[in-house]
């Protein structure tokens, strides 16, 4: 299959520049493969902001970064309209958030009222200023990183914002080889500024496109209403998965197994992805003293297939 070779040369581009983590790179192509939006999540200093880059660099998008900040506004994102004497008329200056790829770097730094700005962005392709609509970009994506909430100075993300993230991932620190090689390697920034762009937007939404073509069979249905039926049970999770999320495994599952040079997909597709797609939806009950990710593995192994 040639879109898996192109996937395949995409990746390892992205694992000379993000060291040892080779599944967390593969599910971040597989999050804009889906066409959703990425969280990525993880103490300072880990690749955060590293990734992001390399990602839209990669794929060939435009893309604008923006440092989000206690005193960030909304019209900091959007862009104001601005009299213009000469026209004798208000011109509209769009701001970074008329991009193909957002980089919100830290956006848990800036104030709920900024953060909610960009639900209309992120969930519709579009922002309204001034009253009237403008149309974003296409692809458009939010890729995001965020600071632990224990941190001095976060604020934590509303659950309506959590959930127009496809997905959320952890980097963590990396392992002891993958360290010396950054210990003795290049300097981060010149790696990415050295980055080819392997795609263009026009063969992103191609691939996306195959992505909604891969074979599910009913069997594997059951399997993900199975899974989605579970977190409403009220034994794992104090809230269940709404509707939309289940939308978003099935279309992360597609995506992993496009990444994997199939057009079907399998159950293992579905468990790759799951923690990563649902765990930042959901709240485990009572005091199992696991945290979301290690509660939606545990409820995995709980539910039989089909």
């Amino acid at each position: 299959m040639q879109a898996h070779s192109k996937l395949k040369s995409l990746i390892d581009q992205l694992n000379t520049v993000i060291f040892g983590k080779t599944d967390q790179v593969k599910d971040g192509v597989a999050c804009l493969l889906a066409g959703g939006h990425l969280l990525i999540e993880d103490v300072p200093g880990v690749g955060k902001t590293t990734l992001a880059h390399a990602l839209a660099k990669t794929m060939g998008l435009q893309f604008s970064r923006v440092q989000f900040t206690a005193d960030l506004m909304p019209s900091d994102l959007s862009g104001v309209s601005v009299y213009e004497r000469a026209r004798e008329a208000f011109v509209f200056h769009p701001g970074p958030l008329f991009a193909q790829v957002l980089l919100a770097d830290e956006i848990n730094r800036a104030s709920p009222k900024t953060q909610s700005a960009l639900l209309e962005a992120m969930e519709e392709k579009q922002v309204t200023i001034d009253g009237e609509t403008r149309p974003l970009p296409t692809p458009f994506f939010v890729i995001a990183t965020q600071n632990p909430h224990d941190q001095v100075g976060t604020y934590a993300l509303p659950e309506s914002q959590l959930d127009r993230f496809h997905m959320r991932i952890s980097l963590g620190y990396p392992d002891r080889a993958a360290e010396r090689e950054l210990l003795l390697g290049r300097d981060r920034r010149v790696l990415l500024d050295a980055l080819p762009a392997l795609l263009t937007p026009e063969e992103l939404l191609q691939l996306q496109q195959q992505v909604q073509q891969i074979h599910v069979a009913p069997s594997l249905l059951d399997y993900v209403q199975d899974l989605v039926g579970a977190t409403r049970s009220g034994r794992w999770f104090q809230q269940g998965l709404s509707p939309r999320a289940g939308i978003a495994v099935l279309r992360a599952a597609k995506a992993q197994a496009l990444l994997c040079g199939r057009d079907y997909c399998a159950p293992d597709d579905v468990q790759a992805i799951l923690p990563q797609t649902v765990a930042h939806r959901l709240i485990p009950v009572g005091d199992a003293g696991r945290g979301a990710v290690e509660q939606v593995r545990a409820m995995m192994e709980a539910v039989a297939l089909t």
